[in-house]
Parts: C-alpha cells; structure tokens; sequence
C-alpha cells in the first residue's frame, strides 16, 4: 500500500496501529446507528482521503521541522495517523486533539499515547492551550436543527468578539468549529477543512465567505466529485478548504480545483479574489466560467414570486385516491386535488376535467377541512377517519403545531410549477417546469411559480401565452438552472425558491413584450 512522495520521502506501508484503528473504528462504528452517527455529524475519514489530504496540508507549510499539530475532532486519529506516515515522529513538536465521545477518544488515546495530547471535551468550549501551524480536520457535520439556541448564542457571541463576523442561525457546527479554531493559529499558520461544500451555495455560508475573504488568505477549495461520494453514509458532497492564517491587502488568485485528487483533479481554476466577492455561488468553479455582470439582464423572479408547495405533516394519512375516499365513506367536499410527488408523474403537461382535477391516473386528493372538532364530529365517516389519526399523526411536529391538527396551509393552485430536485439525464436540466391547468395544488416536493401582475395582465389578454411561457421555462438550459442550485452527496441537485428567481430567463422577457 506504500506510495512514493518525493517531497516528504515514501510513505510507508499502514503500520499496524493504523490497521488496529482502522479495526476499532468499524466497531465502534458499527454499534452506533447511520441515523445516530448523522445526528451526532460522525464521519469519520477514510485513511486514504486523510492521507491525500494531509500530504498537500504539509505541501503549504513554510517549514516541516518543527510541526504543531491541532485536530479539533479527532476521533480515533486518521489525520494524526496520516501524519505520523508522512514525517518523521520528531519532526511533530506537539500535537493536541479534541473529541468528545469517550467511544472514540478512549481508542485514540490507547493507540497514540503520550505522541499526542488528547482533551475528551467539547472543542467549541475550550480556551487555546497553545498556538499551532497546522490544522487538520473532518469537523462534526451537525444540522442547526440538533443544536441548542443556547450553544448558538454562546459560540455566535464568541466568534463575533473574535472576528466581528455574525454567523447565520442556520449554519452547521461545522461553521463554528471554523470560526472558533481562529484563535488557535499562529501567523501563517496552515489550515485544511474537510467539510460540505454546500456553504459556498448558501445564505448561511456567508459568515465563512467573510472569514475567507477577509479574516485570512485563502489559498485553495478542491471539491470531490459528488456522484463519488466520500462518505457512504453522508449525504452531502465534500471539499476540503485550504487557507494560512495571514491577510493580504492586495488582490491575488485562488485555486479552484474538481474530482480526481488533490494532486490530479479533473480540472483547476484560478480566481481573483476581487472577482471571487462579486460571485455568490462557488461551487461554479472550477467547472463553469466567471459570470459577467448584464444590466440588461431579466430572470424568472421578474414575473414571478417562487415558493414551495404545501407540507401535509403526513402525505400518506392525508392524500388519498378517489377509490380510498369511497372506501372509508368520506364526503368528497373535504378533498382538494393534488398531484402526486414528481418521481410519480409521468407528464409535463397538466390537462384539466370540467370539474378542475387533473387528467391523469389515479387522481390524488388531499384531505383539506379546515372544520374544528366539534363540527367535524357531526360527520361519522370523517370523524371516524380523524379518531386513526389522532394518536400517531396528530402527534407528529407539524400537525402538533397547528390550530386544528388535520387542517392544511392554504396554497393556491398555480399554472407552472417546478421540480426541485434530481439529477442530470443525458445533459438535460436536472430540474423540469410543468404546466398545470388544472386546480390541483402541490405538496413541498414542488416549486410553485405564481404570476406577478405583468405576467398576469398578458394572460388575461391572450390566455394561451402561457403555453409559450411554459416552453420558454423550459428552454431555460442546464448549466443557468444549475449555476443557481446547489449540487448533494450522489449528485443529486437541488434549487430552492429564492434561488429560482435568480435564474436569468431574457427570452421571457422578449416574449412578454411581443405577446
């Protein structure tokens, strides 16, 4: 398994306590569900990945002979194990880690002894011990959700005295994890994060935008081909971020590198960092050209105002087919239709029956009664059928929520609508506009897009344009659709609202003013 590296002599062969981490790490591993280890953001790296990535991190350092190791969740130790096989042991001064699950520290501790001092506590908590050169590290990948607004506000308020940086409440740990080792690093200092590439797509990405930008010199982003996925269990796609903890007044480039490895990605871009503050979505880059900014430039947020569909709290107990209505005895007035999730719906095209519901088979209803129980009562089939749902989809987040529990968010229905998520078929948009002429409404599996008043006026006076409309949407190509989106573990590309509106659509405008 040894590979030559000229610049730090050859790697060698996994040494036995690597393939007794590696051992120990299964089993922990595997006592510990995937629901578990993503809640808790447990991912731990593969040696080969953390191997890749230490190698280039020592690539940055100015002088390899007197490291100062940090990793601010080691885990069992894959980077500092990496690191023990590229240099020699006496060339690592000191070396810290922090990890606050006893499972995994108590491994680490047992296999690296004194080489490597060990905290079992909580990094985001702890006061710097001592200055370091190089950190390396796979932080926690924690959804905002599963953290306290305590803890939020007690590492919001210490990364603004820090760097008057305001993270957004959205962010992941991982995003404090970043802000908070700041402290820790001496000038020059080098270093690499493991982390989502998704908060180079996102709002609450900003705060580590600023950070790069402006607290440090970026130096580097390589991003992982995402239908590669690092992580079996992950559904994320990966990138490491490379930056020294020095800034530069004046501008300079910044790497962009795709796929492949550090040492042979499928394709690198170097990018102004002037240029780079004027873009909001990063992951263009590599693969896609810098936009030009267009004054004359119109996009589908001009004509109309994107949101997402209903969300029933329980699409199984609510949405139902006309033959399960008859079959429980409900009134059909209590139904609204709605069209079945997009992986379901074989068309582009919604045609409509006299009565409003869509043309297509089976026909999907949603229970939609906004009655309060008494008055739901007086009805016995409803009420019957309300009594099942009481105890297990009554109780769930969204219906516990609501006023009545069995009522739903008002949604009009809307005449396009947008898929917002898939992937790429044969170089078509992973994304499909559809065109709906009927009253059925959608659930959050859609985008729908309601006409503002100039698309709704030019309707009223030639009702058929929106036929055009709908194919003018969908010339929209790929690469713009994409340009907006963000990219998932697998592939999988996604488009919220807000990003739609972004999408440049000039053809739409020259429509309108024809039409």
């Amino acid at each position: 398994m040894g590979t030559q590296n000229t610049r730090f002599a050859t790697i060698q062969p996994m040494s036995a306590l690597e393939q007794t981490r590696i051992a120990k790490q299964l089993k922990i591993d595997s006592t510990k569900s995937v629901d578990e280890r993503r809640k808790l953001g447990q991912f731990s790296t593969p040696f080969s990945l953390a191997s890749e990535v230490t190698k280039y991190g020592l690539s940055l350092l100015e002088y390899q002979a007197n490291i100062r190791f940090l990793e601010p969740a080691i885990g069992t130790g894959s980077f500092f194990s990496a690191l023990l096989g590229l240099v020699d042991s006496n060339a690592i001064s000191s070396a810290l880690g922090f990890e606050i699950d006893t499972s995994y520290s108590s491994v680490a501790k047992s296999l690296w002894g004194e080489k490597i001092n060990i905290n079992i506590c909580d990094f985001t908590k702890s006061k710097c011990l001592s200055k370091v050169n190089l950190l390396l590290s796979n932080p926690p990948y924690v959804r905002h959700h599963y953290i306290s607004q305590q803890d939020k506000k007690r590492m919001s308020d210490e990364i603004f005295d820090l760097l008057g940086i305001k993270l957004s409440g959205l962010a992941g740990l991982y995003c404090y994890f970043i802000l908070l080792s700041h402290k820790w690093l001496e000038a020059g200092a080098v270093s690499g994060w493991l982390i989502p590439s998704e908060f180079m797509d996102v709002n609450y990405g900003d705060g580590i935008k600023d950070y790069l930008l402006n607290k440090v010199r970026l130096v580097r982003i390589h991003r992982y081909n995402p239908e590669n996925p690092l992580f079996n269990d992950a559904l994320v796609s990966s990138c490491v971020v490379w930056f020294k903890n020095e800034q530069v007044d004046n501008d300079y480039e910044i790497e962009f590198s795709y796929g492949g490895s550090h040492d042979s990605p499928d394709s690198i871009m170097r990018i102004k960092k002037s240029n780079l503050k004027n873009e909001n979505k990063w992951t263009r880059f590599p693969c896609k050209e810098q936009r030009t900014p267009q004054a004359e430039s119109c996009c589908i947020g001009d004509y109309f105002t994107v949101s997402r569909g209903l969300a029933t709290g329980d699409n199984n107990y609510f949405i139902m087919t006309k033959e399960q209505i008859a079959e429980r005895g409900i009134d059909m007035k209590y139904f609204t239709p709605i069209l079945p999730s997009p992986r379901y719906l074989k068309t582009s095209r919604i045609d409509s029956t006299s009565d409003g519901n869509p043309v297509i088979f089976p026909q999907y209803f949603l229970l939609n009664c906004n009655m309060p129980e008494s008055e739901a009562k007086k009805d016995i089939s409803l009420w019957s059928y309300l009594l099942k749902g009481k105890e297990r989809v009554a109780q769930r987040y969204l219906c516990k929520s609501r006023k009545i529990w069995y009522s739903q968010e008002h949604r009009d229905p809307a005449p396009i609508l947008c898929t917002y998520m898939g992937r790429n078929t044969t170089n078509k948009a992973p994304f499909r506009f559809i065109l709906n002429n009927s009253k059925a409404v959608v659930t959050n599996s859609y985008l729908i897009l309601y006409p503002k008043k100039i698309v709704s006026d030019a309707l009223r006076k030639r009702p058929s344009l929106i036929l055009d409309i709908w194919n003018c949407l969908n010339s929209i190509s790929a690469d713009d659709l994409e340009g907006e989106g963000r990219v998932y573990g697998g592939g999988l590309k996604k488009i919220e609202p807000k990003e739609l509106e972004k999408v440049r659509c000039n053809e739409l405008r020259n429509l309108l003013e024809m039409g």
